[in-house]
């Protein structure tokens, strides 16, 4: 069995869907200053068509976006990937859609500007989870 806490680095896919150009490409940069693959899409379903879904070990994810918005994304993304991280950030921060959001499963929220290093840490931190969940079910 892997001990190893979280998932190896090399292994990380970071996937980031945000309509907004400026906010992938920062995330992006951010990722891979962090030794993780970075993965950016425009809209939600350009990454669920993308087949990436399978690979991603967290999403990223807008909460308004044009057509399929962020928390339908995290629906669908919880009928196939139900341990699979989730975050959101967003420009709006809406105290409705923060509830909805966090009793949906994610394990964040934050509101745009955040700070990238409390970000990292939350992936960090989502990205152990799953395994002290795993070791502590055997």
């Amino acid at each position: 069995m892997d001990r190893r806490p979280g998932v190896e680095e090399a292994t990380r896919i970071i996937v980031t869907v945000d309509d907004d150009r400026r906010v992938r490409d920062s995330m992006q940069a951010v990722m891979e200053s962090a030794g993780h693959t970075s993965l950016v899409f425009a809209s939600a379903e350009e990454f669920l068509q993308s087949g990436t879904l399978a690979r991603a070990t967290c999403l990223i994810a807008d909460i308004r976006m044009p057509g399929i918005d962020g928390l339908e994304l995290q629906r669908r993304v919880r009928l196939e990937r139900p341990q699979l991280p989730v975050i959101f950030i967003t420009a709006h921060d809406d105290e409705d859609i923060r509830l909805k959001a966090l009793e949906g499963g994610a394990v964040d929220f934050r509101c745009k500007p955040f700070d990238a290093a409390d970000l990292l840490d939350t992936i960090e931190e989502a990205l152990s989870e799953p395994l002290r969940k795993r070791d502590t079910d055997e």
